[in-house]
């Protein structure tokens, strides 16, 4: 089953040209055979990423938000405080799991980042970080697996149908 994803990269620096993760992720989604939907870069600036979000999680079309940046501790970083105002319910296995894996890859610097997952009307939304070797380990060691029908015991993408139950 294709997903159909939107991605977001939060930067105050990186334009399409540049935005390395971005592209990294553009790569993985279309290697899985997903759809992507829709790709913006936006400031790191909380009500941009707001706005941003509410439009793609009201969409029909969009079945997972991607965002990539503002993860971490300095002042700019507010991508987890963005999910705050648009989350349901927090998906708090995935920040876990992300930082695990990242402290194979990072050692104890995975300390250092809050990645994190919601559902908001219905769709997934990951905030994964802004560095390559981070939205190649959340992609690899979580998503790939997760948004694949296939995978079992279980997976993201069967739920789909149950997640604006009441």
């Amino acid at each position: 089953m294709k997903v159909n994803i939107a991605l977001l990269t939060v930067t105050d620096t990186r334009t399409f040209d540049n935005d390395k993760s971005g592209a990294i992720l553009v790569d993985k989604i279309k290697e899985a055979n997903h759809n992507l939907i829709d790709r913006k870069i936006c400031k790191d600036s909380k009500d941009e990423i707001v706005i941003i979000l509410k439009e793609w999680i009201k969409k029909k079309e969009i079945d997972v938000v991607i965002t990539t940046g503002g993860t971490g501790l300095t002042g700019r970083d507010i991508t987890p405080e963005a999910l705050e105002q648009i989350a349901d319910k927090h998906i708090l296995g995935f920040g876990e799991i992300f930082r695990n894996i990242s402290l194979k890859t990072v050692g104890t610097s995975a300390i250092q980042s809050r990645a994190c997952a919601v559902l908001a009307n219905g769709k997934y939304v990951f905030a994964l970080p802004g560095s390559s070797g981070g939205v190649t380990d959340a992609w690899d060691g979580i998503l790939k697996h997760q948004l694949d029908i296939n995978h079992k015991p279980c997976n993201f993408v069967e739920l789909f149908p149950r997640l604006k139950e009441k």
